[in-house]
C-alpha cells in the first residue's frame, strides 16, 4: 500500500541474478500507473483482482509463454497475491508473502487502535474523495475503494470486495500452491499472528517460514527496511524455489 514499483527493482535484480525472471507490477494509482485516486476515480479489490493483474498476466504470458508462475508481494501486495491464486483465474505453481499478513485488529499487539483507524481510514477517505496517505504519514494517496475494502478485511479478518460476488474466504480455502512466507523479525506491522491468521486461510496450501532477524539483514528487521537490501529475502525465495522443482501441477482444486 503506497509503495511504488521501482522500489522492488532491487529485490528483482537480486533473485534475476539468481536466475529467477521477475516482472513487478506497478497497483493502479502509483509511481508509473496513469492513473490517481479522486472524487472522479475511485476503485477497489474487485478491479485490482479482476482487471489489473490478469492484464499484467496476459502480458507475461505473451512475453513468456513457457513459463512457470509464482506470485508474490510485500503487505497488501501479498495479500493481493494470496487473493490471485485463490480466484484460480490462471495457474500459479507458487506464492511468496514478504513482510505481510492479514490486517486484522485481533492479532495485533495493540489492536483497539487498528479498530479505530480501520473506523476512520474509510471516512475520511470519502470526506477527502480519496484517502490522503502521503499527508499524514501512512501509505500514499489511496482510492477509496481500496481503503474500504481494507478496512473491511481489518475490521472482520475476512476478505470481501466490493462488487465482487466470490467468497474470497471459501477461495482461500481451496489453495493448495505451495506458499513461502517470510517476515522480519521486528516487524510490527506484520507480526506472526498476522501472517498466522493468512495462512490459516489457506489450509490445503504447504507452507514455509523464514524468520530474518537483523543481523542477517544486516539492516533492521522491519516493515521496509529490508528493501534497500534485499540479498536475503532473494536467497530465502531463491531456496524455496529451488525445493519446488518439478513444479506442482494441481495447485488450486
Amino acid at each position: 500500500m503506497g509503495v511504488p514499483a521501482r522500489h522492488y527493482l532491487p529485490l528483482a535484480q537480486a533473485l534475476a541474478a539468481r536466475g529467477i525472471a521477475v516482472a513487478i507490477h506497478e497497483w493502479r494509482g502509483l509511481g508509473s500507473s496513469n492513473r490517481r485516486a479522486g472524487r472522479r476515480a475511485d476503485w477497489g479489490y474487485r478491479e485490482l483482482l479482476q482487471l489489473d493483474l490478469p492484464a499484467a498476466r496476459a502480458a507475461l504470458q505473451a512475453f513468456w509463454p513457457q513459463a512457470s508462475w509464482l506470485i508474490g508481494g510485500h503487505s497488501l501486495g501479498g495479500q493481493l497475491a494470496m487473493l490471485h491464486a485463490a480466484l484460480g483465474t490462471a495457474p500459479c505453481v507458487g506464492v511468496v508473502l514478504v513482510a505481510s499478513g492479514s490486517p486484522y485488529w485481533r492479532v495485533f499487539r495493540h489492536g483497539r487502535w487498528l479498530a479505530a483507524a480501520y473506523a476512520l481510514a474509510p471516512a475520511l477517505a470519502r470526506l477527502r474523495g480519496h484517502f490522503p496517505g502521503r499527508g499524514i504519514g501512512f501509505a500514499g494517496n489511496e482510492a477509496r475503494g481500496v481503503i474500504a475494502d481494507w478496512a473491511h478485511s481489518g475490521r472482520s479478518g475476512r476478505y470481501a470486495a466490493r462488487d465482487m460476488a466470490t467468497d474470497l474466504d471459501h477461495a482461500l480455502g481451496c489453495v493448495r500452491a505451495p506458499i513461502l512466507g517470510v517476515r522480519m523479525i521486528d516487524d510490527w506491522l506484520a507480526p506472526a499472528a498476522s501472517l498466522a491468521h493468512l495462512l490459516d486461510k489457506a489450509p490445503l496450501a504447504p507452507r514455509t517460514l523464514v524468520t530474518l532477524s537483523a543481523a542477517e539483514l544486516a539492516s533492521p528487521a522491519t516493515h521496509f527496511a529490508w528493501m534497500q537490501a534485499p540479498e536475503p529475502v532473494a536467497a530465502a525465495v531463491s531456496h524455496w524455489i529451488g525445493g519446488l522443482r518439478p513444479f506442482p501441477t494441481d495447485t488450486r482444486t
